[in-house]
């Protein structure tokens, strides 16, 4: 079970995941975002998902494009 907040005029959410808190901004100023939000927080915690973390979004091209790039700037220096 979370809870929703305001700061100032933007709407905050607050929920647990293994009996830890986490915040977040719902960057909005209406409480109907904060509260799909908050929402969709919970159920990716029910199956087990880490909340806002997306790992499926990143390719493999990326990655290695990512990771080349790295050692070339680590040899640079």
């Amino acid at each position: 079970m979370g809870t929703i907040y305001k700061r100032g005029e933007v709407f905050w959410i607050k929920y647990y995941r293994h009996g830890k808190p986490y915040r977040e901004s719902a960057k909005s100023i209406k409480e109907g975002d904060a509260k799909r939000l908050l929402k969709n927080r919970e159920g990716e915690i029910s199956q087990g998902k880490l909340p806002g973390f997306y790992f499926d979004r990143v390719t493999f091209e990326d990655l290695s494009g990512d990771f080349l790039r790295d050692r070339r700037n680590q040899r640079a220096k």
